[in-house]
């Protein structure tokens, strides 16, 4: 799989965007200033005041894959782009996509290596165009706040702006117009393949069980939910709260996740307690346990370089008779992720 590094698959000279950091000079109605949508086909649903909500089809995405946690910092944002790029790897004729709802600390641009390449572009019809790497296709809040010299572009809205904003990058995201693993950077924007839906989009779900979680459940079909934790309980305890939310909302869930559980040595070594609590959760909640990842750097190190753990394919790595315990603790995670990706991909039906 070549790692194809994608700005957008379609520019607009006709279409303009434009978005305040702050509430005074921010449209209630359009958070994110996207010009108005020409296509009545796919305009976003409408929240009723009264009565039930609708739930309908993301436009241009056949399945919803949610990854969610209680807490902040247990590695769910890692764990959602080394769980697309694995449902990739496993079946490399899907079209894959992440979409990270975490409005005010996006982390995919960053661990995706698509962080500093500007603002995402958009459609003739003022559509969102998702930016690809590694074959993956994303969209982000990281895309659309302007660049600062610093970083320090914090975003300061209040719910209802934040909820809008979940909404627009839900619906007017064009999952069709991204570009294929092998497309490189160079590759002109009419040669680029185009009109095919996601098989599967990831949502990277931010922490906790607030407005963006409510708005996704009552507005988006969603197939299924992973729910990552770590051994603690502090990390158990959001955890179920996270479970009890998207029972509440009908969202089926594959299971739980257990990350940074042990250090791969000889014997394990548990620098956050046991798994034994988590494992008892799961048999409370009458959940299966969907993967056990260590703890190793390189899944750090990866995140931070842009390139995800799951891509690492160093000889040394994939070599079996090797001793290294950060070698047997990346082959751990490889094949954790991959077991994991086979799991979703039943759970949807493929």
């Amino acid at each position: 799989m070549q790692s194809g590094l994608v700005r957008s698959s379609v520019r607009s000279l006709h279409a303009f965007r434009s978005l305040s950091l702050s509430v005074p000079n921010l449209s209630h109605s359009n958070p994110l200033g996207l010009p108005s949508n020409k296509d009545a086909g796919n305009r976003p649903p409408v929240m009723p005041r009264m009565g039930p909500v609708r739930k309908s089809r993301i436009p241009g995405v056949k399945k919803v894959v949610v990854v969610a946690s209680g807490k902040g910092g247990v590695g769910k944002s890692t764990v959602a782009v080394n769980l697309a790029l694995s449902l990739l790897l496993t079946q490399p004729t899907k079209r894959v996509g992440v979409l990270d709802l975490d409005v005010f600390g996006p982390s995919i641009p960053k661990l995706m290596g698509l962080e500093g390449l500007g603002e995402a572009e958009l459609t003739p019809g003022g559509r969102l165009v998702p930016m690809t790497n590694h074959g993956v296709g994303t969209m982000s809040m990281g895309y659309l706040v302007p660049e600062s010299a610093t970083g320090e572009n914090p975003i300061v809205w209040r719910g209802i702006m934040v909820m809008k904003a979940v909404q627009q990058l839900l619906f007017d995201t064009d999952w069709t117009s991204d570009a294929h693993s092998n497309t490189t950077a160079s590759t002109k924007s009419s040669d680029r393949p185009t009109g095919r839906d996601l098989d599967v989009l990831v949502i990277d779900m931010p922490p906790g069980t607030g407005d963006v979680a409510l708005s996704l459940g009552q507005l988006v079909i969603v197939d299924g939910a992973v729910i990552v934790s770590t051994p603690q309980d502090i990390a158990l305890i959001d955890a179920r709260k996270g479970v009890g939310l998207f029972k509440k909302l009908s969202i089926p869930i594959f299971g739980l996740l257990l990350n940074m559980s042990h250090l791969p040595t000889t014997p394990p070594i548990y620098p956050f307690g046991p798994p034994d609590k988590f494992h008892q959760a799961a048999r409370e909640l009458n959940l299966p346990v969907l993967g056990d990842l260590p703890l190793v750097p390189e899944v750090s190190a990866g995140g931070d370089s842009g390139r995800p753990v799951v891509l690492l394919e160093a000889p040394h790595v994939d070599r079996k008779e090797t001793n290294n315990e950060h070698d047997e603790g990346v082959r751990m995670v490889k094949r954790e992720m991959s077991r994991l990706a086979e799991k979703v991909w039943a759970g949807l039906g493929y």
